[in-house]
């Protein structure tokens, strides 16, 4: 049971759980369990809730905004762990920047190299 699974993990020592309802008339059927889920991960993982670009953006200053996003969120570890097994080519994924599979310390802007990488801001 997904929902279950994460309701518990985020509200660890909390009683009782709320269920998402769907906002039908009455009379009609709640959500099932799989949609119930789906919503409640949309609105608790940033890269659900805002534009999916920024976590594959050119501007340095996009991807680390998507990296301050992910500090946050509640399946971040998963999230890097399956980014690193999988070596994703690029992006941003559990708050850290990936270039060509590879974890990188920050996002290089377009354009030359600096000659001499201690005067990078």
């Amino acid at each position: 049971m997904r929902l279950t699974t994460l309701l518990d993990s985020l509200n660890e020592g909390t009683t009782g759980s709320h269920p998402v309802r769907s906002a039908a008339p009455s009379g009609q059927t709640d959500l099932s369990e799989e949609e119930q889920f789906d919503r409640l991960v949309a609105t608790l993982i940033p890269c659900r809730e805002h534009d999916a670009e920024l976590w594959f953006a050119e501007s340095t200053a996009e991807v680390e905004l998507a990296k301050s996003l992910c500090r946050e969120c509640p399946i971040r570890e998963g999230c890097l762990a399956g980014a690193i097994a999988r070596r994703e080519p690029w992006g941003v994924w559990g708050g850290e920047v990936f270039v060509g599979g590879v974890v990188v310390p920050r996002k290089r802007g377009r354009g030359r190299p600096r000659k001499d990488e201690s005067t990078a801001a």
